[in-house]
């Protein structure tokens, strides 16, 4: 399964009319993974993404995708702080395969 193919099984879309949009919020979603665990650009373009850090990119994508009208959107959006949280998991994942470079 692709990666296009996890973030819409995330999003419960069965259609292909915004894969381009979610593409573009997908390479969003992996530069900042690749910033905030401190690797080169492009690391992901040519290592395995691991597993934790697949989610958050899902996560962080289907957010921008769902809150693209300025709405906090998604799984928290019942919560005022749901942007909030949204950021909070995406890089608590994100720490888990963090280069911890000083």
């Amino acid at each position: 399964m692709t990666l296009l193919e996890k973030v819409k099984a995330n999003l419960i879309l069965d259609h292909s009319a915004d894969d381009e949009l979610i593409e573009m919020y997908t390479t969003a979603a992996i530069k900042y993974a690749e910033s905030y665990q401190h690797l080169p650009e492009d690391f992901y373009t040519n290592n395995q993404m691991p597993p934790t850090t697949e989610q958050a990119v899902i996560m962080l994508t289907s957010h921008f995708y769902e809150s693209r009208d300025g709405s906090t959107g998604g799984f928290f959006s019942d919560n005022v702080q749901a942007g909030q949280q949204v950021w909070n998991t995406v890089n608590l994942l994100l720490r888990l395969d963090r280069d911890w470079k000083v």
